[in-house]
């Protein structure tokens, strides 16, 4: 069984990813083995729900194999919620194991364990019953506290969801900024291609004249690089002057070997 669904950012940000794609295969013994495939990024959450929706109510374990998802974003966190909760709601026991490259990396920056985060294995224990401690009853001095009452627990689960929060921003922030270059690529290789069609010049050279364009203009690098395709065009918009002055220079400076001067 096959379950995809092409999530919409990933069209938006006009990558090559295919649709994220997970493979079902169930056993006799009550095992349902998830093989995933693809992006986890917006959309993804709606196709694990259908896959779970799908699977029959034989199914006693849950595991899901993760070793060929090549991209991560917040989204993926979400994915894991769901999972957990999925288990919680339906005591079935669920892993997500064999995480590699880029997904591995927002693992440990969101701080989570990199094995399995649905089940940390150097952590914390797992959720106990919510009218109990985890692990029965607190020994303690016959004469001393009340185990039951509330000691420095809370304060040490708060400075561990204070760094959760910070990494989990650290993490946001990361994923923004690839966000951004995705975006970007695109459009400044189609500049790059111009500058080195109409000035005879290398990549390398293409690069550092939209770099040197950028600094002296005051504009943003993927600005310069969407007048310059956009000047290209049949009928397209010549670059603002203050682009058109600062690009004359940088072809100047870079054909021509000089080291380039700072912007005024």
């Amino acid at each position: 069984m096959i379950l995809g669904a092409l999530p919409p950012v990933a069209r938006r940000l006009h990558t090559l990813a295919d649709a994220l794609v997970v493979d079902v295969t169930t056993h006799p013994d009550g095992r349902a083995v998830l093989t995933v495939r693809g992006e986890l990024v917006h959309g993804c959450t709606d196709t694990l729900a259908k896959t779970l929706a799908q699977l029959p109510p034989q199914v006693r374990r849950i595991d899901l194999r993760m070793a060929e998802v090549r991209f991560m974003d917040t989204a993926g966190l979400e994915f894991l919620d769901a999972l957990h909760e999925h288990g919680r709601r339906h005591l079935v026991p669920v892993t997500a194991t064999g995480w590699t490259g880029q997904p591995l990396r927002i693992l440990e920056l969101a701080g989570l364990d990199t094995t399995d985060p649905l089940n940390p294995s150097a952590g914390a224990p797992a959720d106990g019953p919510a009218d109990g401690p985890p692990h029965g009853p607190v020994a303690g001095p016959p004469d001393g506290p009340d185990p039951h009452l509330p000691g420095p627990a809370p304060a040490v689960c708060s400075a561990v969801a204070v760094e959760r929060a910070e990494r989990l921003t650290q993490l946001q922030q990361e994923v923004e900024q690839l966000r951004r270059a995705i975006v970007s690529r695109p459009v400044i290789d189609q500049a790059r291609g111009i500058l080195m069609a109409a000035h005879v010049c290398t990549a390398q050279q293409a690069w550092d004249i939209l770099r040197v364009a950028s600094q002296r203009s005051n504009t943003k690098l993927r600005t310069v690089a969407a007048a310059v395709t956009e000047g290209a065009r049949p009928g397209g918009t010549p670059p603002p002057e203050e682009i058109r002055t600062a690009l004359r220079t940088a072809v100047a400076l870079i054909t021509s070997g000089t080291t380039a001067p700072p912007a005024p």
